[in-house]
């Protein structure tokens, strides 16, 4: 480890692009930390303290959403934008062509950034209006003009971090959006120490140590679902052209247990998340049966046990529908034919299509039971415990160690080429 460190601060090039990144974290915490005025710090931070669904939202906002800072919304404005176009992808047939071109690729990327400030100018509103409905007190009285300055600035944060996630992203020194998230979570460690800390008692001891030991396996589980594969063999025809022979040779196609990552869990936060946030518009409504039953569906989604069998279930889809998204057995399978390629044992074209869509199903059937446990795990162990039980929960530790595993294969990367050019 010592000797890849030094490695890396000997490549001035890549040296400098990793201050870079630390430079523009630092600039996202500080943005984080800029409140929007007229906010009650002490009862915003215990609403998102007492309600599941604003924490997993304060989550993927990287921690501004508590603050009620300008970058509140973080960059989920961003990533609901990217999985808009990824899905009229499947339903649009010109999108579905320019996805497969580099210059159709720009402008999608184009258009996803357009889409995100309309986006981010509707969630900060319906933030806005959720908080000025709690009866908190969070939100005083707001004027107009105030409020469309509040969307303007919270719109300006989220545009901010978008362009900051990509220069990180330009970098090649992991993926910008994922880090900002990474930062996000990471920088509520020290703050969780510290509140342990002061209210540390020898009883509570063996609890910590066990949540310890649980932390240490889930790390673990999430290091090996995500490096979890299943290879597939290919075999290359041999072509003869002249007097010469090519190909003949042979080679693996990768199926990973999880293709999906973390997005089956921002689905499933937006789809969980929807009910309430409609009910709480609704709640205060002057007709009887309107607000009996949004009260309802709030008191119904307020249990623990309702919210986790919801979350659960709509993991475990939405992992199956994602795949579907991103991995196409049609497409392969014609393209290992155009290449002479073929499964031993398995029929070019379609067959080769079904076995591949086959094999997936069962091996994503993993992924997706584990994407599931992980996204109710604090849950389950608060259950049991009555505490909140982690500093950071499961789907946290999820994205933090991909994070983690991603940006070091890519660092190590840049070492190889490297090390490829001195030779």
């Amino acid at each position: 480890m010592f000797e890849k460190l030094h490695q890396i601060w000997k490549a001035k090039d890549l040296r400098r692009s990793i201050l870079f990144v630390l430079l523009m974290l630092v600039v996202f915490r500080l943005a984080a930390h800029i409140p929007i005025p007229g906010v009650n710090a002490v009862a915003l931070k215990n609403l998102f303290d007492n309600n599941q669904i604003l924490g997993m939202m304060n989550l993927f906002s990287g921690g501004g959403m508590e603050n009620f800072s300008i970058v509140m919304m973080g960059i989920a404005p961003y990533i609901t934008s990217s999985i808009i176009f990824q899905l009229l992808g499947m339903i649009v047939p010109k999108i579905e062509e320019m996805q497969k071109e580099e210059s159709g690729r720009q402008k999608i990327n184009m258009w996803t950034r357009w889409a995100t400030v309309p986006l981010a100018a509707m969630q900060a509103y319906g933030m806005i209006a959720l908080l000025r409905r709690s009866s908190s007190g969070i939100l005083g009285a707001v004027s107009p003009f105030d409020l469309l300055a509040i969307v303007i600035t919270i719109t300006a944060g989220t545009v901010l971090l978008m362009w900051i996630g990509e220069l990180i992203s330009e970098k090649k020194i992991g993926n910008g959006i994922s880090l900002l998230i990474f930062a996000g979570i990471v920088a509520v460690i020290p703050q969780k120490v510290i509140q342990i800390s002061q209210t540390f008692d020898f009883s509570q001891l063996f609890m910590l140590i066990g949540f310890a030991i649980v932390g240490l396996i889930t790390i673990i589980g999430v290091v090996i679902i995500n490096e979890g594969q299943r290879n597939i063999p290919v075999q290359y025809a041999r072509q003869i052209r002249g007097n010469r022979a090519f190909g003949g040779s042979s080679s693996h196609l990768p199926l990973r247990v999880n293709m999906a990552g973390v997005i089956p869990i921002i689905f499933a936060i937006s789809v969980v998340l929807f009910p309430s946030m409609i009910a709480q518009f609704t709640v205060h409504a002057r007709s009887v049966w309107l607000a009996h039953f949004s009260q309802q569906v709030i008191d119904l989604f307020a249990n623990q046990l309702f919210y986790g069998i919801v979350y659960f279930i709509l993991v475990f889809a939405f992992t199956y529908f994602y795949t579907e998204i991103v991995f196409h057995p049609d497409q392969i399978a014609e393209n290992l034919q155009k290449q002479g390629g073929f499964i031993p044992g398995i029929r070019p074209g379609k067959h080769t299509a079904d076995y591949l869509a086959y094999t997936t199903h069962k091996i994503i059937f993993a992924g997706a039971l584990f994407l599931g446990l992980i996204a109710v795990l604090p849950l389950i162990a608060k259950y049991f415990t009555g505490v909140q039980a982690f500093a950071i929960g499961g789907t946290s530790l999820l994205i933090v160690v991909s994070v983690v595993i991603e940006t070091v294969k890519q660092i190590e990367a840049q070492l190889t080429m490297r090390e490829y050019d001195g030779i």
